[in-house]
């Protein structure tokens, strides 16, 4: 029998940075059984590069990345969405769009990289910081073992990522 691959989308109010850090890492956490996505509720239109150069130093590849809005994932021929995470707590407090086939959803907010001021040393090493959270988070995600979870368990484990602490 064939493993079902679950798609995931990472929600950002600018997808720039956050989310899609989190794209990258749960392509790379989760070969094999989930498929990553991000998109923003108003895109930056440009992938911040703190983000790349973070992504890039963990051997994790940029290509192809670009700031896109959420409404890609929400309209007619979009991939069917397992999962919808909002990084960021601007996008978790907005109106989403209606997602098709109802995915399930939790909020992850960590601090936004981009916000922190200082040297390009000291806002490369928010990057970090925020990416190793965000990895740890999805690295408990893709151990939970889904198929044998029951909606209700799956969710409640979605929501204790979300709160867990991240360091």
């Amino acid at each position: 029998m064939e493993q079902k691959i679950y798609n995931v989308l990472f929600l950002c109010t600018g997808n720039s940075a956050r989310s899609i850090m989190a794209e990258k890492l749960m392509e790379h956490w989760g070969k094999g059984k989930f498929k990553a996505y991000s998109a923003g509720s108003y895109p930056s239109g440009q992938v911040n590069p703190f983000a790349i150069q973070t992504l890039a130093a963990r051997g994790l590849s940029t290509e192809g990345l670009r700031s896109k809005s959420w409404d890609e994932f929400a309209v007619a021929g979009a991939p069917h969405l397992d999962f919808v995470f909002t990084v960021c707590d601007n996008a978790a407090g907005e109106v989403c769009p209606i997602w098709p086939g109802q995915p399930m959803t939790a909020h992850w907010g960590v601090e936004d990289p981009a916000a922190i001021e200082g040297t390009d040393q000291e806002k490369l090493g928010g990057f970090r910081k925020i990416c190793g959270y965000l990895e740890n988070r999805i690295k408990m995600f893709v151990s939970l073992p889904i198929e044998k979870l029951d909606h209700i368990k799956l969710k409640d484990e979605l929501d204790a990522i979300g709160l867990s602490k991240y360091e």
